[in-house]
């Protein structure tokens, strides 16, 4: 009955259009207070419980970070850089865009922020030399995703807070599968440029391409500091998003001098805004799975799963199904934070690597981020190009194909994920 209630509740309030983290959060209190023993006070405890999770204190530092970085010019080097690059290829604009995303997204670790901050510059740059609009838009929206992917990736962190799996492990887990889809995207702009007979930018000098990469090198830097600090013992994760954090903000203004000192309460504020929003939808995320684990639900459905005796395989089918529908009406951090204790012991279970798992949520986040009815990154996009909604469902199609033929692949060959962790941290023990 107590399992009933929850979900009932839960999905009538998402039906009348009760926000998520609000909705989570209501029909997990009352639950509790109607079905278990527990106090009003006790439930104040576990919201405050939440902070005891070192590691999502990463989130507000990465936020912190990217908003920086977006509004300090960091975003319009990596993309001048970018174009002399692979800008003479054709469709070079379109692949340049999706490699400054790719760099942006490796300093970022926010899908939104890397389609606002490369898709503001490059959308109309990209009209303005040929491309269409439709066009220029459906590749940044899908190249955006790379920012939940390429680490540090802040649904990385709290699927790491959710399944108390390593950080590090998983960050180097992103790095393959987000080159390996940057490359996919670019090889798909590459083919449509040749049928369509797209645009190309003159090819750029290696001395203009020196001072171009010297232009952009302090933003790049930050990519090294972080993995390599990482990698290096130097510090870990959570404290690496701190050091990201003011790294971020001394190259944009005393470095790029594009921010102002008066301008910093502004970022402080913009980026605390973000970071309330996201910590309020995890802390009562954690207070839905404190229901679900006091329930067994977890539990009781790893058992009923393994009892069907399937294979692997199987299984990740199932699980792929269930995290695209939840993707097109839910947020990635709420999806990962409900959804993960549920999968995690089956998968544990089956032989399946809780960090080939994360990379496959992730995956399936980013599909999620491109398709309606909730879809951010297309009310971004929506935001930054003036088109309505549905138009830009219709440029993100075509490329979204690109990310779902990838979630197979990145599905049923786990040493995409897996080659790099291990090699680099050693094989982690048997689940």
């Amino acid at each position: 009955m107590n399992t009933i209630f929850l979900f009932v509740s839960l999905f009538t309030f998402l039906i009348i259009g009760m926000p998520i983290a609000i909705a989570v959060g209501l029909s997990s209190m009352l639950t509790i207070l109607f079905f278990a023993q527990d106090s009003i006070a006790s439930l104040a405890l576990k919201f405050f419980q939440t902070m005891e999770h070192f590691t999502l204190l990463a989130i507000p530092f990465f936020i912190l970070s990217g908003h920086f970085l977006t509004t300090g010019g960091v975003a319009r080097r990596m993309i001048n850089f970018a174009i002399s690059v692979v800008g003479h290829l054709p469709g070079g604009l379109a692949i340049a865009s999706v490699l400054a995303c790719m760099f942006f997204a490796a300093v970022s670790g926010s899908s939104p922020a890397t389609v606002v901050a490369i898709g503001s510059i490059v959308i109309a740059g990209m009209v303005r030399v040929g491309y269409t609009q439709s066009f220029a838009t459906g590749v940044i929206v899908n190249a955006g995703t790379l920012g939940i992917l390429i680490p540090p990736s802040i649904v990385l962190v709290v699927y790491a807070a959710a399944t108390e799996t390593s950080v590090g492990r998983l960050f180097m887990a992103g790095v393959i599968p987000g080159i390996l889809l940057g490359a996919a995207l670019m090889t798909a702009i590459y083919i449509a440029a040749r049928i369509k007979n797209l645009p190309r930018q003159p090819k750029a000098s290696w001395g203009e391409r020196f001072r171009l990469f010297r232009d952009a090198i302090w933003g790049l830097l930050l990519i090294f500091i972080v993995m390599g600090g990482i990698y290096g013992g130097i510090f870990t994760p959570t404290e690496a998003a701190a050091v990201a954090a003011v790294y971020a903000g001394i190259t944009a203004v005393f470095i790029y001098g594009d921010l102002r000192l008066s301008d910093v309460p502004r970022v402080l504020t913009d980026s605390s805004r973000v970071s309330v929003m996201l910590m309020f939808i995890i802390a009562n995320a954690f207070l839905f799975g404190h229901v679900l684990t006091t329930e067994q639900i977890p539990q009781t459905i790893a058992a009923t799963l393994v009892a069907l005796n399937l294979e692997g395989w199987q299984f990740l089918i199932i699980v792929n199904i269930l995290l695209l529908i939840a993707g097109n009406f839910m947020e990635p951090s709420a999806i990962i934070l409900i959804l993960a204790p549920i999968l995690f012991p089956t998968a544990v279970q089956l032989g399946i690597d809780p960090i080939h798992l994360g990379i496959i949520m992730v995956v399936n986040m980013e599909i999620g981020m491109v398709t309606p009815p909730v879809g951010l990154n297309l009310f971004v996009a929506s935001g930054i190009t003036g088109l309505p909604l549905l138009s830009v469902v219709r440029a993100a199609l075509p490329w979204l194909m690109v990310l779902l033929g990838f979630l197979v692949v990145i599905t049923y060959v786990p040493e995409i994920s897996l080659y790099l962790p291990n090699l680099l941290f050693g094989t982690a023990a048997a689940p």
